[in-house]
């Protein structure tokens, strides 16, 4: 079996990815709570 050593991976697509996925979630919470915020002026 291969020595393992601690911190050798490459993870840059990892991070790209997570990166994405945040950004992605931000975008969505901010529509969602300007979606609810919309429906509460306006259906009143």
């Amino acid at each position: 079996m291969a020595e393992f050593k601690h911190g050798t991976m490459n993870i840059e697509q990892q991070e790209k990815t997570f990166h994405g996925f945040v950004k992605g979630a931000m975008w969505l919470a901010g529509i969602v709570i300007a979606v609810l915020i919309f429906l509460a002026v306006f259906n009143s």
